[in-house]
């Protein structure tokens, strides 16, 4: 821009736009053009072209002229472009190649009187030998050379460390610049590429780390030289930063010659330059071919070892006998070497890609001249889809670019304007999608957005929704449960650790503001769960377990990382607090009998109670029962205790709510898992998997298959004995009713109360049978009761398995009493 004109031809389109972007910002985008094979934007009247090497227009006279990468000369493939230009591409006051020094004796030979600048690189490039790759430094690029080591590595790069960007050489420079600026922001500490990074692209990479030691040139595998290692490395430390190169574990380790000359920027001088006729014969097929394969005219210029694409593609289309009929003259053969311009983005078969130029060519030379729109429409079309994993869409993206360099051949086509729109709309969608899908396969956004949250020691604010997911920067973490974090699995370790330390720094001021609030909040904010969980305001913040007593449990408030000591505490005391009060409520009866000052053997058998959260089967304590004294009766009477013929029993803990608590106590005390009761059910079929003791323990006695609700089976006892009495054999039909019984388990429940029972056809007959209380045997139920014999068929009796009656000192003295007698 120091000159009145210039032009400059950048070895990539993606540098083109970059630099393109800079000037129009500085001059305005009236004075500035920009040429490349796929894009073509000229003013009136441009004072400065930005091109790439092919696409510079020679025939324009600027003050100054540039090329960069010149040492591409020496490229197998493009070399021949670069070389024409440093033989004849100039300025009329200024010429300037840019590049390595390796070409600096063949510039002195081919170019007299040039004049060499050197810049020396301000930053150290070092040699840190191999790592693994999951120790690879943050900010550290990873080099493969296909496309298929480079997604595998990113993808262990994924589920070890969060995630990486990915650039290579068939990416778009839409999609690739949006890779790069996610690695640039921050967003993933690790890039994983081909040596596409070699060139023009800058970067904030602190180490370069080789995954591969050989690639493949087009022809063989061969391994890398110095100047390659050179230019891929080299990314590694810009300006005034230092940076570092080495290897990946499994690639072994650089040749310390290379290193050597890598680190001291020593290079052997290049020895030939490619060449390729630029004086074209075009007056037929053959004489085209003839000039290609020309000699060079002076040493230190060589054939390249392959034809370019151009040469193959007009080899293949020689041969096609119609192409050659058409082909004649100096305007059609120079068509047809235009056509043979085409680039190849597709990298398909050549025989594909020659027969769609020759396709395009019979267009151009038909009647019409140009290439129909319903045809060029219809090959748009096909590749004008999202849809697909990345591979589709990076074919489409190469198919795209060969139609929007067709576009920019406003010759060839109807309205180019238009199509130029169209097709570089569509290379813009697709480049979106594949950055997208990139980004899903190969980062953990979550875990990378963390992560740098984390290492920045940014505030991170948590939003806590009404269901208790946490989100944040917009991430989803877990969820927060009362006062517990429960974080979603991620895909590796390293996510989890990000979730969990991301939630600690987030949460520790929202779950300190819950305690807090837990300790205040009045006794209508908590709860007890079926399981057995004490909530507040809905959320589980403690566990009921065993307390000295049955009926004075205690909590216990789960670990978790981020409640602290102190919280835990008074978490804790809050909770026990409300249980404590909350047993005294819905068991207000119970409690009552105990707070009530008796004394002898109303006193015993109130505790007894008690341990038995609110009723016993009669057996057990059958002899405390009859040694009451008429007084004593009625003072246990009076506190609501009543006297079954089966059971002992508080009838007011026979409702819900008290149920409910008593099987919650039970399983606290017990440890064990209990079933759920039916809520206002009078009888159910027992749960095989149901403890031994449940049933008894909230209010029901087992009779066989079925457990009836205590108070249910006196009522029922009373009304058999009385129909005994009656002298009446055959059982009412709705008497069944109180137990919820069926026809079919009227005997074997009958026969649990002493009666034995028959269905027949005048329905259920009966009759008592005498039977005693026997004592109570240490290793088992008493012989000849329900228990016993439901013993015999796996099922549990009632009251067996009460250790904590068993155990407890008044069975103690119940036994003393009985040897005293």
């Amino acid at each position: 821009m120091g000159h009145a004109t210039g032009m400059i031809g950048f070895p990539l389109r993606l540098l083109a736009r970059e630099n393109y972007d800079r000037v129009v910002k500085a001059k305005g985008p009236h004075r500035v053009a920009l040429i490349t094979g796929e894009e073509k934007i000229i003013p009136p009247n441009p004072a400065w072209w930005i091109c790439t090497v092919e696409s510079m227009p020679l025939d324009r006279r600027v003050d100054f002229l540039a090329v960069d990468e010149i040492q591409l000369c020496a490229d197998p493939d493009r070399g021949h472009i670069f070389t024409d230009r440093l033989l004849r591409a100039r300025g009329m006051r200024e010429t300037m190649f840019l590049g390595s020094e390796t070409i600096k004796p063949l510039m002195y030979k081919l170019v007299p009187g040039c004049e060499f600048q050197t810049r020396p690189r301000l930053s150290q490039l070092k040699y840190a030998g191999p790592k693994k790759l999951t120790r690879l430094p943050r900010r550290a690029a990873i080099v493969a050379f296909s496309a298929a080591d480079v997604y595998a590595i990113a993808e262990l790069v994924r589920r070890q460390r969060g995630g990486a960007a990915v650039v290579l050489g068939a990416l778009s420079p839409r999609t690739r610049n949006a890779q790069v600026a996610m690695f640039q922001a921050g967003e993933v500490d690790h890039l994983v590429a081909t040596d596409a990074i070699g060139m023009g692209l800058n970067m904030d990479v602190d180490h370069v780390a080789f995954a591969a030691l050989r690639k493949f040139d087009g022809h063989s595998p061969r391994a890398l030289t110095a100047p390659e290692v050179a230019q891929i490395a080299g990314r590694a430390g810009r300006g005034m930063n230092d940076g570092t190169f080495g290897t990946t574990g499994d690639a072994g380790t650089i040749d310390p010659e290379i290193v050597e000359r890598v680190e001291n920027h020593e290079f052997a001088p290049l020895r030939g330059l490619y060449w390729r006729n630029a004086n074209l014969r075009l007056t037929s097929i053959d004489a085209l071919l003839a000039s290609l394969r020309m000699p060079p005219p002076e040493a230190g210029l060589v054939r390249p070892r392959r034809p370019a694409d151009d040469h193959l593609a007009l080899e293949a289309l020689a041969r096609d006998t119609e192409i050659r009929d058409l082909a004649r003259g100096h305007a059609r053969v120079r068509l047809l070497w235009d056509v043979c311009g085409v680039p190849d983005f597709r990298k398909v078969m050549p025989e594909s890609h020659s027969r769609l130029l020759g396709q395009i060519y019979r267009h151009l030379t038909g009647p019409k001249r140009v290439i129909p729109t319903d045809w060029l429409a219809g090959h748009i079309r096909q590749v004008d889809r999202v849809d697909g994993d990345m591979h589709a869409l990076v074919d489409r993206i190469a198919s795209i670019r060969v139609w929007t360099y067709i576009a920019h051949r406003g010759d060839w086509i109807d309205a180019p304007k238009e199509w130029q729109e169209q097709t570089r709309a569509i290379e813009d969608r697709l480049s979106d999608a594949l950055h997208d899908r990139l980004t899903k396969r190969f980062v953990d956004k979550r875990t990378s957005v963390l992560a740098r949250a984390l290492r920045d020691e940014a505030p991170l604010l948590p939003e806590v929704s009404k269901d208790g997911g946490v989100l944040v920067e917009g991430h989803s973490l877990g969820r927060l449960t009362g006062l517990r974090f429960i974080p979603e699995k991620g895909e590796s370790r390293a996510a989890d650790r990000a979730v969990m330390n991301a939630a600690g720094k987030a949460l520790r001021r929202e779950i300190a503001d819950r305690v807090e609030a837990i300790a205040a909040d009045t006794d209508d904010a908590f709860a007890l769960d079926d399981e057995g969980n004490v909530l507040w305001r809905g959320e589980p913040v403690a566990r009921v377990t065993g307390g000295p007593q049955p009926w004075q449990p205690s909590v216990e408030v789960p670990f978790d990382e981020m409640l602290e000591g102190d919280a835990r505490d008074k978490v804790k005391r809050r909770t026990a607090e409300w249980l404590k009060a909350h047993v005294a409520r819905v068991l207000k009866p119970l409690c009552k009998a105990l707070d009530t000052p008796l004394t002898g053997a109303p006193r015993g058998l109130v505790f007894q109670l008690a341990e038995g959260l609110g009723s016993l089967p009669r057996g057990v304590v059958d002899k405390q029962v009859k040694a009451l004294s008429d007084k004593d009766r009625k003072a246990l009477a009076r506190l609501g205790i009543r006297f079954g013929v089966e059971t002992v029993f508080l009838p007011a803990l026979l409702k819900a709510a008290p149920q409910r608590l008593r099987a919650r106590l039970w399983a606290a005390r017990s440890g064990a898992v209990v079933p759920a009761l039916p809520e206002g059910r009078t009888s159910l079929p027992v749960d095989a998997e149901a403890p031994s003791g449940f049933y008894e323990a909230v209010g029901f006695h087992v009779l066989g298959d079925k457990a009836v609700r205590v108070d249910m089976l006196e009522r029922f006892a009373a009304e058999l004995r009385r129909l005994a009495r009656e002298k009446v054999s055959v059982l009412p039909p709705d008497l069944l009713t109180l137990l919820g019984a069926t026809v079919d388990e009227a005997p074997a429940v009958l026969g649990a109360l002493g009666y034995e029972a028959e269905a027949g056809e005048e329905g259920i007959t009966f009759k008592q049978v005498p039977r005693r209380r026997p004592e109570r045997n240490a290793k088992g139920p008493r012989r000849g009761t329900a228990a016993a014999k439901a013993k015999g068929k796996g099922k549990r009796p009632p009251g067996q398995g009460r250790k904590d009656l068993e155990d407890s000192p008044f069975a103690v003295l119940r036994d003393l009493v009985t040897i005293t007698a």
